[in-house]
């Protein structure tokens, strides 16, 4: 089992900055992909980002690329989202996830462990 704890989450006004942190506890951190969702009341859950074990490789959603950086520390058991120039639509509930599947990484049944979110909202 794995453990997963958001925070970071809060209101922000367009144009903002956030940084979602998510401490992982239970199995060796290392051995996960972690990935960022978010879901918008009345909305599906859809895949923000997500990263490799090592952190070299990392890969985003479109309307978040160049905006939203994701990362993470091995020693810490820490994921990150840092989330730059803000806009309404991104408020949502924000959920990182852990899987040791490889493909299909965008979906969110390849995860197998889930925290209980933060919630992002953004003032215009």
């Amino acid at each position: 089992q794995v453990q997963l704890l958001e925070s970071g989450g809060g209101l922000v006004q367009a144009g903002g900055s956030l940084r979602l942190s998510c401490a992982a506890s239970g199995r060796t951190f290392s051995n996960y992909y972690m990935g960022w969702f978010r879901q918008a009341p009345g909305k599906e859950r859809e895949f923000v980002a997500h990263i490799s074990k090592s952190g070299g490789r990392t890969y985003y959603a479109d309307s978040v690329k160049g905006r939203f950086t994701i990362s993470r520390d091995n020693a810490k058991n820490t994921v990150y989202l840092q989330m730059g120039s803000l806009k309404p639509e991104d408020t949502a509930v924000y959920y990182c996830a852990a899987t040791t599947a490889q493909f299909r990484l965008t979906t969110t049944s390849a995860y197998d462990y889930w925290g209980q979110g933060t919630q992002v909202t953004v003032s215009s």
